[in-house]
């Protein structure tokens, strides 16, 4: 083996034992080699999305961006265990994101199912008093919203090629089957409707000590080796970036307009390529339809 494809053998088997964990491979083929009918293909805009580098920067702006609403956040800073076992939440997070994208019905049927029994035992009372359930379709639909508009905006500015004015409503539409699945109501169906529901949510929203405390842990205090901590840092800064104005001083982040545009832009781009190389088997890159479905099996869980 060459050196360069040595170095690329190597660094994605780095990243993927990190999103995927000790027994990533095994759940790889299990979700791409089981047979049966599947919802969606390698030319959906869903697959597409969430087979592209561009969601690790999507992944850390949906965290941040859905920490603004004080009862989810309860949720999650009081069952998750994220700061205690973070790269367990990401393993299970992008294992579902593989069955419900890239599996079969069935398979992905069975996920959905799993996390509804789960939200079930999710509750308790926000520091604020109030009350929450992991079930309550209202909080469903904004951890929801937050994520597909986070995924679409970071595939928007980093993805491998842009989706057409149809295929970004068609993303939305195919995302919202597991959102309703999941127990969301009045889910969105178009990029219009996706950016209405967010403006809607905007009153709910708020700075709470738990929000700024989780910024600061996936900002400041990540949980990477320092080897990794310049890519981190370069995916995390590309998705402050893509951050709304309105979100920025609630989290304490700041609001840097020609840096962002430049040199953080210009290093996301750089680290979600160099992702995108590695993940990608080399024999793939002379077919320029096979690269998403490559990327997918190799990435996904």
């Amino acid at each position: 083996m060459d050196p360069v494809q040595a170095a690329r053998t190597r660094l994605g088997g780095v990243i993927f034992s990190r999103v995927a964990g000790p027994e990533g491979a095994g759940r790889r083929e299990r979700i791409h080699g089981a047979e049966g009918p599947r919802r969606f293909g390698p030319d959906d805009p869903l697959w597409r999305v969430h087979a592209d580098a561009a969601m690790f920067v999507g992944g850390i702006r949906a965290l941040l961006l859905q920490s603004l609403h004080p009862l989810a956040m309860a949720a999650v800073d009081q069952h998750s265990g994220f700061r205690g076992d973070p790269w367990g939440r990401l393993q299970r997070t992008s294992t579902f994101l593989a069955e419900t994208t890239f599996g079969t019905i069935q398979d992905a049927d069975r996920a959905v199912a799993v996390v509804r029994a789960v939200h079930q035992h999710v509750r308790g009372t926000a520091p604020d008093g109030r009350p929450y359930a992991a079930s309550d379709p209202e909080l469903l639909r904004w951890v929801h919203v937050a994520e597909v508009d986070s995924f679409l905006r970071a595939h928007d500015r980093y993805g491998s090629g842009r989706l057409t004015t149809k295929e970004r409503d068609l993303y939305v539409e195919q995302a919202a089957v597991t959102g309703e699945a999941l127990g969301a109501t009045d889910v969105p169906r178009s990029v219009r409707e996706l950016d209405e529901t967010l403006a809607a949510y905007r009153p709910d929203l708020a700075s709470t000590p738990a929000a700024r405390a989780a910024t600061r842990f996936l900002l400041v205090h990540p949980p990477v080796p320092l080897t990794l901590r310049g890519p981190y840092g370069a995916l995390a800064a590309a998705a402050v970036g893509l951050l709304p104005r309105w979100a920025r001083w609630p989290l304490r982040v700041p609001w840097l307009p020609v840096a962002e545009s430049t040199v953080v832009r210009a290093t996301g781009i750089v680290v979600t390529s160099t992702i995108r190389w590695a993940m990608t088997p080399p024999e793939s890159a002379t077919d320029p339809g096979s690269g998403p479905r490559f990327e997918a099996e190799r990435a996904s869980t």
